[in-house]
């Protein structure tokens, strides 16, 4: 597989996995920096400790988060740098677009256009 395939199915895999709302709302707890048990993760959660327990194994496969054991209890965090290589793929998306824009304005500017 080459290295920009590699790169497609990984950004793919990250994107399918925050497809997903509870995941989405795992993320945004996350984010907030401090590592969280699955209790902790589930209170207040309309969902078990099991959902989330199989929505961070999600999380953990596309490399968004990863669990280490801190007593009895597995404590979640999230990979910050696997949600910085999620932006830098929506920002190279994002100048392509900008750039196709900007070439069909110029097309139908320009042709409309005559010289004076």
């Amino acid at each position: 597989m080459s290295q920009a395939r590699s790169t497609e199915k990984a950004s793919a895999d990250l994107f399918a996995a925050l497809g997903d709302e509870t995941r989405l709302r795992i993320v945004m707890r996350l984010a907030r920096g401090e590592s969280l048990s699955i209790t902790e993760l589930a209170s207040g959660a309309r969902i078990t400790r099991q959902a989330v327990t199989k929505h961070l194994h999600v999380l953990a496969g596309a490399g968004i988060a990863h669990g280490s054991r801190i007593g009895r209890e597995r404590h979640w965090s999230l990979d910050r740098r696997r949600m910085e290589q999620a932006r830098e793929f929506l920002d190279r998306i994002s100048v392509e677009w900008d750039d196709a824009l900007a070439r069909l304005k110029a097309a139908v500017e320009g042709d409309d256009e005559e010289p004076v």
